[in-house]
């Protein structure tokens, strides 16, 4: 038995606080409880979120709630198409005595205490504002009025417009690969949450319900230490290194892996991704799952339930495979857990 660490009882702690933390998020989102678990893993994993699904899943009410329970400040903006870079910054107008006035955007208006960035259908937004925001997320700075603006406790969440086609702009691969995860929210399939979403006059009232969360479950401002400390508390054995490098290699060369999709040409069919930078938010992410767990170690199961959200974002098909994504990005890493053995 190895001997306690040092932070082991404040690690058990945090451990507790970020069960009700989740506990009290689901209050709120009914029926989402992978959701829940998958985004509170992205928050100690310090990592941005892109959020999938049709329209009224909930998506925003989870953000709203986990923004409340966390604590810090929030911000939300649509994108639009004619939204510019500046817009995110500071906006312009006429004050009373005509004379034009300068207030802080959104990313500013909260200053450093921002710890929540919801960004809603970014793919409306032109590439000029996916650029800043790609530099908010790598550095978690911006530069305006002539001072730099640091963001430490910031994370992004975001989420996609899969509907309309029109006047939208696709994030490039270097953009989707500054989010941690792409986490898929559906409406539940539950029977009882299906009747309770329907018919309980507490989920028609959003602001209502988001009052009922718990504020300031987490400390926003100590979150960052945290992560680190869960990052050197957990293990990993050499076989489960071993491992995740060898999905890693399944993953991108899928023939040599003796890996086979019916109808599909196993050799020309990943044009590439799955960067080191992937890999390594992998692994950071399977720390914080196993912490959440209990353990200070690593086990396959832990890399296998983030990895879709983690891993799949990030594979680049052949331009001819694209439109049959949904269907071959997920058959592919279950035939890369079926065929790489787990130890």
């Amino acid at each position: 038995m190895n001997p306690p660490r040092p932070g082991d009882a404040m690690l058990t702690d945090w451990r507790e606080a970020a069960g009700r933390f989740e506990a009290e998020i689901a209050k709120a989102v009914v029926g989402q409880a992978r959701a829940i678990r998958l985004v509170t893993i992205a928050i100690f994993a310090r990592g941005h979120v892109m959020l999938e699904g049709d329209v009224g899943v909930g998506k925003t009410t989870l953000l709203r709630a986990v923004a409340r329970a966390l604590g810090g400040a929030y911000e939300r903006v649509e994108g639009t198409v004619d939204m510019m870079p500046t817009d995110l910054i500071y906006h312009t107008f006429l004050g009373e005595d005509g004379r034009p006035r300068i207030e802080p955007g959104p990313v500013l208006r909260q200053a450093e205490d921002l710890s929540i960035f919801f960004f809603n259908e970014i793919n409306r937004a032109r590439p000029q504002v996916h650029a800043l925001l790609l530099r908010l997320m790598a550095e978690r700075t911006v530069t305006a009025f002539e001072r730099e603006w640091r963001f430490p406790h910031l994370q992004v969440f975001a989420d996609r417009n899969r509907v309309e086609r029109e006047e939208t702009f696709e994030l490039p691969a270097a953009a989707r690969d500054r989010f941690l995860m792409e986490i898929g929210m559906e409406a539940p399939r539950e029977a009882e949450a299906r009747r309770a979403l329907a018919f309980d006059p507490r989920f028609h009232d959003t602001d209502r319900l988001i009052a009922e969360v718990a504020p300031g479950i987490l400390d926003h401002a100590a979150i960052g230490g945290i992560a680190g400390a869960i990052q050197h508390a957990v293990e990993a054995t050499p076989e489960i290194e071993a491992y995740v490098v060898a999905l890693w290699d399944a993953l991108l060369r899928p023939a040599e892996a003796g890996i086979r999709l019916a109808d599909l040409d196993m050799g020309r069919l990943v044009q590439g991704g799955a960067s080191p930078r992937g890999l390594a938010f992998l692994v950071r992410a399977a720390r914080v799952r196993a912490w959440l767990e209990g353990r200070a170690w690593l086990v396959p199961e832990d890399i296998r339930a983030i990895f879709p959200e983690i891993m799949a974002h990030r594979i680049f098909l052949e331009p001819v495979h694209e439109l049959r994504r949904a269907e071959i990005v997920p058959a592919l890493c279950r035939a890369v857990f079926d065929t790489v053995p787990a130890p």
